[in-house]
């Protein structure tokens, strides 16, 4: 795992040359804000991670090509409500419209601008708003972009972290929407990091990919991997600090540690907030044969429904913990598996233990619930975040579209 001891979450500002706005330009029924913009005032190095789901969208597709030419980017343009997924040539030009429209606004070139979209599948975007919208934008401070791109979601996802390099302050920023559809292989949300840390586009993307693994992919609400989403972070050197180029610069570990502290945030929050959800999921696997296996361990717990239906109803069930492991393809020793919720110890060396079934009911109606399994088996650890699953998930997603 990442060292980020020596960094701390600070509360949420930007990096220095970025500005963006949020607006509501009625895409979908509801009045929220629904159409933004992001933007470097310099071109930044870019890198991004994208679902692999097979029915990739317009929007996405487009970002991985412009970032895959150069690993530049200056500027996204997002919206919700619709995804631009599954609509075709015609959705293809749109994407493409935006990215031209946003650029002629700018003055700076189509491959620096990146288009993001969040909603339902299959649904043209209105473009006479969407082309009205692009008109209107105009650059704020504030975080109104981290709102407009939020679709079931309770809240924005934010996190900041400051560090030093080299005797400058730089900043690494972050913000993401996710609620529904998250079971990320990368990736089923959208998230974006501005940093003002200057860094070789390629080391971004290795550093972005390396990162993503051990954060955003081991988060699950529902097991459903989307059409959309991404995650994409801009560097654009603007705090003045030496231009990071190789793993074994000196400020590289702090950088990867503040960037690995905001991902895992952001990851965890999304967690948090899955559609209908009371409580975050963490599950902490030890003695684990590899990292790896590890993790595949730990996600398959906070994304086992049982495993969740049990948490929601607070009932210390731990054979649904215990089966889910043994369903994994990761080398465990059947004779010796622990397993505690909470800190409270419920198994030992694969059989049950006396505890306190009360206790351990009430400390799982925290808003937070923590699952720990050794399975010793070798020395490697594995990490996973997910929430319960209730009624109201069910009465989210049955009336979606309708």
């Amino acid at each position: 795992m990442i060292e980020t001891k020596d960094i701390t979450l600070t509360s949420f500002q930007w990096p220095a040359g970025y500005y963006n706005d949020g607006i509501e330009m009625g895409i979908g029924q509801s009045d929220k804000l629904d159409f933004g913009y992001l933007v470097s005032e310099v071109p930044a190095s870019a890198a991004g991670t994208y679902t692999t789901n097979k029915f990739q969208a317009a929007p996405t597709k487009l970002t991985k090509n412009m970032i895959n030419q150069d690993h530049q980017l200056q500027a996204m343009v997002v919206n919700s409500a619709i995804a631009n997924s599954c609509t075709g040539e015609q959705g293809e030009d749109n994407a493409l419209t935006e990215q031209q429209l946003l650029s002629e606004k700018l003055g700076i070139d189509a491959h620096l601008v990146g288009v993001a979209s969040t909603g339902l599948i299959g649904a043209q975007l209105p473009m006479d708003k969407v082309i009205a919208g692009i008109k209107q934008l105009s650059p704020h401070h504030e975080d109104n972009v981290t709102k407009a791109v939020l679709t079931t979601d309770k809240h924005s996802k934010q996190a900041c972290v400051q560090l030093e390099m080299s005797g400058k302050t730089v900043t690494i920023t972050g913000f993401a929407k996710g609620s529904g559809m998250i079971h990320p292989k990368m990736a089923t949300m959208l998230g974006f990091v501005t940093t003002d840390a200057a860094i070789d586009g390629k080391l971004l993307q290795a550093t972005l990919s390396e990162n993503v693994d051990t954060t955003f992919n081991q988060i699950t609400v529902d097991g459903d991997t989307s059409t959309n989403d991404m995650v994409v972070v801009m560097a654009n050197g603007m705090a003045g600090a030496p231009k990071l180029t190789s793993k074994e610069d000196a400020d590289f570990s702090s950088f990867q540690a503040g960037l690995h502290l905001v991902l895992q945030e952001l990851a965890k929050q999304i967690a948090a907030d899955g559609e209908g959800a009371t409580k975050l999921v963490e599950c902490n696997v030890n003695g684990a044969f590899s990292d790896l296996e590890g993790q595949e361990v730990a996600k398959a717990i906070v994304g086992s429904n049982l495993v969740k239906s049990a948490i929601f109803g607070q009932d210390p069930n731990w054979g649904r913990i215990i089966s889910t492991v043994g369903m994994t393809n990761a080398h465990v020793d059947i004779a010796h598996v622990d397993i505690e919720i909470n800190g409270i110890k419920m198994v030992q060396d694969s059989l049950a233990l006396p505890f306190d079934e009360q206790m351990a009911s009430d400390s799982m109606g925290a808003n937070k619930v923590v699952i720990d399994v050794n399975l010793h088996v070798g020395s490697a650890t594995g990490q996973a975040w997910g929430c319960d699953l209730t009624y109201n998930y069910v009465k989210i997603n049955a009336s979606y579209h309708t």
